[in-house]
């Protein structure tokens, strides 16, 4: 892959990953933000987000299947969109549905079950993007920065629940987040258990 093409598919994944956003803006000019307009822009938000998260996730197995190893330098840009997104979407709960009232936004928290996983998964990701940086690795050391960005599959894994709560009823979509979800983790667990059995074989004294 050729640094001009790698530049063309990084300016087409910003203008994707904006593009909902741009949507959204053009509903409200349109007035087509339906009866609801606040709930209407959250559901949005939050599905953009778990779509990005989830796109995120997968960039690791498509690049090991494929072969592709450029694959890997659109992960953290990903990452960080799904973060801006997540962040928009407690923007428009705090600012527009709660009116800026901290201490109702105090109560609703713990309140509703729902909210209070979706909150866990924004905090969590939240020390995840203030070491999204090169500096970030070379500091905190590759082995820890690998741990601590473990705590993105919490947070996708409480994004689904937060969904799942969220809808109630019509369970279709947040299912096939998590079978998606499902299959990047499995995918995960099972290079690991083959990764460490490997290693036990080359560990073994040869008879």
């Amino acid at each position: 892959m050729t640094p001009k093409r790698i530049v063309a598919l990084k300016v087409a994944v910003w203008l994707a990953c904006l593009w909902p956003l741009i949507g959204i803006g053009i509903d409200a000019y349109r007035g087509n933000l339906t009866a609801n307009p606040i709930e209407y822009i959250l559901n949005k938000l939050g599905y953009v987000t778990l779509v990005l998260l989830l796109t995120s996730l997968a960039v690791t197995p498509l690049r090991r299947i494929t072969g592709l190893n450029w694959l890997i330098r659109f992960r953290r840009l990903l990452g960080l969109f799904a973060f801006f997104y997540v962040c928009l979407h407690f923007a428009v709960y705090f600012v527009l549905d709660q009116e800026l009232d901290v201490m109702a936004v105090l109560r609703d928290i713990p309140k509703r079950p729902f909210i209070t996983v979706g909150f866990a998964a924004l905090v969590l990701l939240i020390p995840l993007a203030l070491t999204s940086t090169a500096w970030s690795i070379r500091k905190l050391g590759g082995k820890n920065w690998n741990r601590l960005h473990r705590l993105v599959y919490v947070s996708a894994i409480l994004g689904v629940i937060h969904y799942f709560w969220k809808v109630k009823a019509d369970l279709r979509e947040p299912g096939i987040f998590a079978g998606v979800l499902a299959v990047l983790l499995g995918y995960r667990l099972v290079t690991a258990l083959m990764e460490r059995a490997r290693k036990q074989r080359a560990a073994t004294p040869q008879p």
